[in-house]
């Protein structure tokens, strides 16, 4: 039997805030709309009260395609464009792995592109 370790809010905070010391975090909608930005872009939202019901992250469309038909847990943005974010569900069938591999590339989407790193 193994035993099974779940994804939480602050593992994902880290997750977030490892991929560059420029990005910041805040609350613009509500008291539990957790944002993460690169030079004010928003890379990834989560809802701190509902962690588990999903992460919203920017996706190139031709691939957000590709993994909702491959995972459960991955499905059209909730109150995004759709054609341009997923809501990655922790804790689902997508891999922690992937999460964060889904985060990355949400971030390097949205980062400036003269700060591009070489």
């Amino acid at each position: 039997l193994r035993s099974i370790r779940l994804m939480n809010i602050e593992e994902f905070f880290e997750t977030c805030q490892a991929i560059s010391e420029d990005i910041t975090s805040d609350l613009p909608f509500d008291e539990s709309s957790l944002v993460f930005r690169i030079e004010n872009k928003i890379f990834a939202m989560v809802d701190l009260d509902e962690f588990e019901k999903g992460i919203n992250l920017k996706c190139d469309p031709e691939r957000a395609i590709e993994l909702r038909e491959t995972y459960n847990g991955i499905q059209p943005g909730y109150h995004t464009n759709k054609k341009h974010w997923n809501l990655v569900i922790p804790n689902s069938d997508v891999p922690d792995k992937l999460l964060k591999e889904l985060v990355q590339h949400s971030f390097d989407l949205v980062k400036p592109k003269s700060k591009k790193n070489k």
